[in-house]
């Protein structure tokens, strides 16, 4: 069962949560913390990040180039939720 984001989710509480259902779940890993390192913990692979990506572009309307599909910025739930919020400014 889904669980539904309350209007006032965060840009972090929406990539914790899609990180979570989409990517690490399917692993069968039930939980990280936000400043863990997504690829070294086997969360996300090479077509994770893709699906990461389009979320992010999707649901934050943002425009994330090739250039920044890096592991610094993917590494975390922090830094993705980092990397939101410049692509918004």
């Amino acid at each position: 069962m889904a669980i539904e984001q309350p209007a006032t989710a965060t840009p972090k509480d929406q990539i914790r949560e899609f990180i979570q259902k989409d990517l690490a779940s399917t692993k069968g890993i039930s939980s990280f913390s936000d400043s863990e390192s997504l690829m070294e913990n086997g969360i996300i692979d090479s077509l994770g990040i893709f699906r990461l990506v389009a979320f992010l572009e999707e649901t934050f309307r943002v425009r994330i180039g090739d250039e920044e599909i890096t592991a610094e910025n993917l590494k975390s739930v922090d830094a993705i939720e980092q990397l939101v919020l410049a692509k918004k400014k």
